[in-house]
């Protein structure tokens, strides 16, 4: 994939870029918005353009990237490009956007190096970047076209459920009356918004009815904090969002979805959230149950009490459904009987020999979940995670 000349450029001088990213992404994020601030305005997430994640988010793919190139020449990370495709594509993501980018990026590599920039480093450094960019660029393309194109569509809120005092779920019905189309389970949607002071912000909610379903429902917490811009979204559906209100919504993406492939029935499946993590795996408990899953599936998930674990009753109404469940929930305070005092541990958890596991919820439970089962035998490749927010794993 890289050339020769390039990949030996990119090896000597990676440890000096990646030592500088977080600098340089924090150049190129200035750049780009004084350029363009309408892309912070209506595009970007504010909230963690203030925290500073997503200059993370951005260090660590490109280092990630630049890496797998020089380890592995003949391979792809298709992975790692997937979910970064995906959710470009949930917030319509233009190719003509890759060369903004790459303008103000390049800019920014210059700034902060200088003298170290020669035209022949420039030069491996755009054929790492133009390599991931077109990839996604390709990816891109192909998920629009399986959705029908870029663009959003407008849904009216026809039901508003309070399920915990921080988490409300809101089911949505296209206001132009056409069909619902399917999603697979797992996936999330986009949401767009406009604020009190004439922002489009965007942000992703996972779905979290059934798959099939003639209406969508998202289940949104709200991001405790303060005031603008932390949590403005979800601040805003909690408190100005009602019945007969209309929001915008992409087309559903996500790429942490099951397994469909026939001989896939019988695999152990291990199924770990937390805090609001919950909602994907409630989508895919609901399409087990539905399918009549044969296979072991072992439920685990961890709150701060009963009380805040949203979506309970589902998530317990799905897992009776299936013939082999087991179900595991733990509380940090105010554990019941049948339940567990504490945060999720399986150390005391039957792993099946073979299971996929799949994960949601804040990165540190993930982390240590994904320990614990590769401790307990479960291949790396058969974890999948999806993470709210900057994928901060990378970085």
């Amino acid at each position: 994939m890289l050339s020769e000349q390039s990949a030996a450029t990119v090896r000597a001088t990676l440890p000096a870029v990646a030592a500088a990213l977080d600098e340089i992404t924090e150049r190129f994020y200035s750049g780009l918005f004084d350029a363009h601030p309408e892309l912070l305005r209506d595009l970007f997430n504010r909230a963690n353009q203030a925290a500073g994640t997503q200059r993370q988010a951005l260090a660590g793919s490109i280092a990630a990237f630049a890496t797998h190139l020089l380890d592995h020449p003949d391979q792809r990370p298709d992975a790692m490009l997937a979910r970064i495709a995906n959710k470009h594509a949930s917030l319509g993501i233009a190719p003509e956007q890759y060369a903004v980018v790459h303008e103000h990026l390049f800019a920014a590599i210059a700034g902060v190096l200088s003298e170290a920039i020669t035209p022949e480093v420039a030069a491996a450094w755009e054929e790492v970047y133009w390599l991931m960019a077109n990839a996604l660029i390709a990816i891109e393309k192909r998920l629009y076209a399986e959705h029908g194109g870029q663009g959003w569509r407008r849904w009216e809120v026809v039901e508003r459920v309070a399920e915990t005092a921080d988490v409300v779920s809101l089911r949505l019905r296209p206001v132009d009356g056409g069909p619902v189309t399917d999603f697979r389970a797992g996936q999330y949607v986009s949401v767009r918004v406009e604020l009190p002071d004439g922002a489009h912000q965007i942000r992703q909610y996972s779905l979290s009815g059934a798959p099939g379903e003639t209406v969508r429902q998202i289940s949104v917490k709200r991001v405790r904090g303060g005031g603008t811009p932390d949590g403005e979204v979800s601040h805003h559906l909690h408190a100005r969002v009602q019945v007969g209100d209309v929001l915008e919504l992409s087309e559903p993406y996500g790429d942490l979805v099951l397994d469909e492939a026939p001989d896939a029935q019988d695999t152990p499946l291990l199924l770990a959230s937390a805090g609001i993590g919950v909602t994907p795996m409630i989508a895919m408990l609901a399409e087990l149950a539905e399918s009549a899953r044969r296979g072991p599936v072992t439920v685990v998930h961890g709150d701060r009490s009963p009380a805040d674990h949203a979506l309970r009753t589902d998530h317990e109404a799905y897992a009776a459904k299936l013939p082999d469940a087991t179900v595991h929930f733990f509380y940090e305070r105010g554990a019941e009987p049948g339940t567990r005092a504490g945060r999720v541990d399986l150390g005391g958890i039957d792993v099946a020999p073979g299971t996929h596991a799949y994960l949601c919820g804040p990165l540190p439970f993930m982390r240590a979940v994904r320990s614990q089962l590769i401790e307990k035998g479960v291949a790396p490749a058969d974890i999948h995670y999806e993470v709210f927010g900057p994928d901060l794993w990378l970085a």
